[in-house]
C-alpha cells in the first residue's frame, strides 16, 4: 500500500480516526513508525492496548465506542446505556464505561473504559448510524443489572416501555434469559410496569395501593362517557366504582398548555361525576400514610354515590 493511503482506508478505521495497530502494519505501517507516533508528544496515541488514535487530542465519544468495538472485535455489540442513548432513550444516568458484547468463546477482557460481557446470547444487532447496538430490551436489562439505584433503574424501564421502544413482555423476557446475576432489581421494578405502571411515581403508587387494602384496579386505561366519547385515561382508575387516582407532578404542569390541559381533564371528570383524586408524586414517600388516608376517604365518597355511566377501554 502507497505510503499515507492506510490513513483514508475505511477497512482499517472504525469510526474516525480510530485503528487497530495490527491493521495499520498488515498495512505497511512499520511498527516502529507507530510507536513513535504514539510516542509522548507525538501526532497519535494508543487509546486502549492494540487501538491507536490518530490524533493526539482527547478522544470523543464515538472514538471511544468505535475502540471499543474494535478491541471487541467481529460481531462485537454496543449494550447498555450508550446502546440506549443510541436508539434514543433519554432519561439516562450518565454512562461510566462501555459495555459491550462478545461471543461467549472469545477471550476478551474488560480493559480501561470498557466493559466486556461474553454472552452465549448475542442478540441481533441494530445498526445505528455504524455501529452494532444491541436491541433496546436487551440493553436495557444490561444497563439495569449493573445498577444499584432503583429509581434509576424504574426510570430506564418506563420509558423503554412509555415510549413503546419495548414492550414489558420483551422485557421479562430478557430478565429470564439474564438468569440471576445483577437481577433482582430489574425484577422489581418489573412488577409495577406488568401491572400496567409507566413511571417512577406511578410504580410508587402501585406500591401504595397494594398497601390500601383496596380492590385492585386498571393503570392508564381510556375512559369514556356513555355515548363513547373520550373523557381521560387516569393513572389509576377503579372501575367498579369510577374512581380516579391521578398523580399528577409539578414538572408536568410547568407549562401554561399543559396546566390548561389538566383543568379541562379535571372538568370532564366532574362533568362525567367520576371522583378523582390527585396526589403530587413527592408525597407518595414523604407522606405515605396521609396520602392512604385520602385514598381511602376518596374510595368511600365514590363507594356510596351511584355510580356514573362510564366505562373503561376494553
Amino acid at each position: 500500500m502507497q505510503r499515507g493511503t492506510w490513513s483514508t482506508d475505511p477497512q482499517l478505521i472504525h469510526g474516525p480516526m480510530v485503528v487497530r495497530a495490527a491493521a495499520l502494519i498488515a498495512a505497511g505501517v512499520p511498527g516502529r513508525t507507530i510507536s513513535r507516533r504514539c510516542a509522548p508528544g507525538g501526532p497519535w496515541q494508543r487509546l486502549m492496548p492494540g487501538i491507536v488514535l490518530l490524533h493526539s487530542g482527547e478522544a470523543t465519544d464515538e472514538q471511544r465506542l468505535g475502540a471499543a468495538l474494535l478491541h471487541g472485535r467481529e460481531n462485537a455489540t454496543l449494550t447498555g446505556l450508550w446502546a440506549l442513548r443510541r436508539h434514543g432513550l433519554e432519561r439516562l444516568p450518565p454512562p461510566q464505561d462501555v459495555h459491550i458484547l462478545v461471543p461467549a468463546e472469545r477471550r476478551v477482557t474488560s480493559t480501561g473504559f470498557v466493559h466486556v460481557e461474553r454472552t452465549r446470547h448475542l442478540p441481533r444487532p441494530h445498526l445505528r448510524g455504524d455501529l452494532p447496538v444491541a436491541p433496546v430490551p436487551r440493553a436495557v436489562i444490561d444497563a439495569a443489572r449493573r445498577r444499584t439505584d432503583e429509581d434509576e433503574i424504574q426510570t430506564m424501564m418506563a420509558e423503554a416501555v412509555q415510549r413503546r421502544f419495548c414492550t414489558t413482555d420483551l422485557l421479562a423476557r430478557e430478565l429470564d434469559q439474564a438468569g440471576r446475576t445483577g437481577t433482582a432489581l430489574p425484577r422489581k421494578a418489573l412488577v409495577p410496569l406488568l401491572a400496567g405502571a409507566r413511571s417512577v411515581a406511578e410504580a410508587d403508587a402501585w406500591h401504595l395501593w397494594r398497601r390500601s387494602g383496596l380492590p385492585p384496579g386498571h393503570w392508564n386505561v381510556p375512559i369514556f362517557d356513555a355515548n363513547g366519547i373520550y373523557i381521560a385515561t387516569p393513572d389509576f382508575w377503579c372501575d367498579e366504582i369510577a374512581f380516579a387516582w391521578e398523580i399528577d407532578s409539578y414538572r408536568h404542569h410547568a407549562s401554561l398548555e399543559d396546566h390548561r390541559a389538566t383543568v379541562a381533564r379535571n372538568a370532564r371528570y366532574v362533568a362525567a361525576g367520576i371522583v378523582v383524586l390527585q396526589t403530587l408524586p413527592s408525597r407518595l414517600r414523604t407522606e405515605p400514610e396521609l396520602v392512604l388516608g385520602e385514598l381511602r376517604a376518596a374510595f368511600r365518597t365514590a363507594r356510596d354515590r351511584p355510580r356514573p355511566n362510564v366505562k373503561r377501554a376494553a
